[in-house]
């Protein structure tokens, strides 16, 4: 998948499934921090999320450390997405 078109469906994403009213995905910042001074997502957005990425997306996203790289912002997502392609892709 072409990774600006994944950074789009990301911030779509982000926006629907987290009720992010009034908030177009074209206005979140592809390398702003999801959490705290960027959006402003806390750890039931991101377990929300995350269940949302891999229901749509069939990737897996790992708890801890290597969840909170992933979660760093739209690009890292995306990036890291690209880079654990689902199993049985490619």
């Amino acid at each position: 998948m072409d990774e600006g078109r994944l950074k789009a469906e990301l911030k779509e994403l982000i926006v629907t499934e987290l009720n992010l009213e009034g908030r177009e995905p074209s206005s979140i910042d592809d390398d702003a921090p999801l959490f705290g001074e960027g959006l402003g997502l806390d750890s039931l957005d991101a377990l929300q999320l995350a269940m949302a990425v891999e229901e749509k997306l069939a990737v897996r996203i790992p708890e801890g450390p290597d969840g909170r790289v992933a979660f760093a912002s739209v690009s890292a997502l995306a990036k890291w997405i690209v880079d654990h392609p689902p199993k049985g892709s490619g």
